[in-house]
């Protein structure tokens, strides 16, 4: 880690807390880079992206006052493959030019311990060559299920559809380089994040 701070990519399945740990290590001191609020950044009214979009799936994905219409777009979203793609590919270049500029200019500062790189899609879309060291939060299906349907309020049968659109997380588990279960409660959560504080903060700094 000398040289520069150490960028941690949080990342992990639907519902299995990731911006929970995220709040957990800013609450800290570490700064969080947000994949998700980029992904919002660069499909905003007028972005380019969002141009390229209204060009692929027409007008219809604007609400009136010319943003987009997240609920529509993740209807179709969950609804087709081909059209994740198409969206994907729009979308994710984007993505990872702001991302990489953010975690750069943060790279270049020396009072903060740790970058945090929150993605959910860190390894679908390659991401891990923008951080250093990946943290994988897991979760029990049954509990992620629950939480899932809770926060989202969704039926069973369509927490069971985003659940299976994903990676497996066996999968990201075998190329994360720290695992967190998330399957208990909140304070076990944050006993797992101060361990890991110490072991990738305090003792490297």
């Amino acid at each position: 880690m000398k040289g520069h701070t150490l960028v941690l990519g949080i990342t992990g399945n639907i519902a299995s807390g990731k911006s929970s740990v995220a709040k957990e290590l800013e609450r800290r001191g570490a700064v969080v880079v947000d994949a998700d609020q980029v992904a919002r950044e660069v499909v905003d009214s007028g972005s380019s992206a969002l141009k390229k979009m209204v060009g692929v799936f027409g007008s219809e994905i604007l609400q009136d006052d010319g943003q987009l219409d997240r609920e529509r777009v993740g209807q179709m979203v969950f609804a087709d493959v081909k059209v994740r793609a198409m969206l994907d590919r729009i979308v994710h270049p984007e993505i990872a030019k702001k991302s990489t500029e953010k975690l750069q200019e943060l790279r270049k500062r020396k009072d903060i311990p740790l970058i945090v790189y929150e993605a959910p899609l860190l390894f679908e879309v390659g991401a891990e060559s923008r951080v250093d060291k990946v943290l994988m939060v897991k979760i029990d299906p049954v509990a992620q299920q629950e939480r899932l349907m809770a926060r989202d309020h969704l039926s069973k049968t369509a927490a069971q559809q985003r659940m299976a659109a994903q990676m497996q997380q066996q999968k990201k588990i075998a190329r994360a380089d720290f695992v967190l279960d998330n399957s208990g409660t909140a304070s076990d959560m944050v006993k797992q994040v101060e361990r890991l504080w110490q072991q990738i903060v305090v003792a490297e700094g």
